[in-house]
């Protein structure tokens, strides 16, 4: 699992290194919800829509929203001064 990799998919503009795995870790506990930061280490493991929707037990409308609602969250000027090594 790499949240590096996967913020920088989803990250519109990083214009700053981030944390290191830890912190970034800790970092992302503290901004998202649970169920957001599953549904982000799910994208980072590689899972299927199909096997995240089976483990988070999401609809698919539950999931097309989280999905939107977790890309816009680190996409926040304050979320990402949370995951910047700075």
């Amino acid at each position: 699992m790499n949240l590096e990799t996967e913020l920088r998919k989803h990250i519109k503009a990083v214009v700053h290194p981030l944390k290191s795995a830890e912190e970034l870790e800790l970092a992302l506990k503290a901004k998202l919800t649970k169920r957001e930061l599953k549904l982000l280490k799910s994208w980072a493991n590689n899972l299927s829509q199909e096997e995240i929707l089976k483990t988070l037990k999401l609809t698919s409308e539950n999931y097309d929203a989280l999905s939107s609602k977790l890309i816009k969250k680190i996409n926040q000027e304050k979320v990402k001064q949370a995951l910047y090594n700075i």
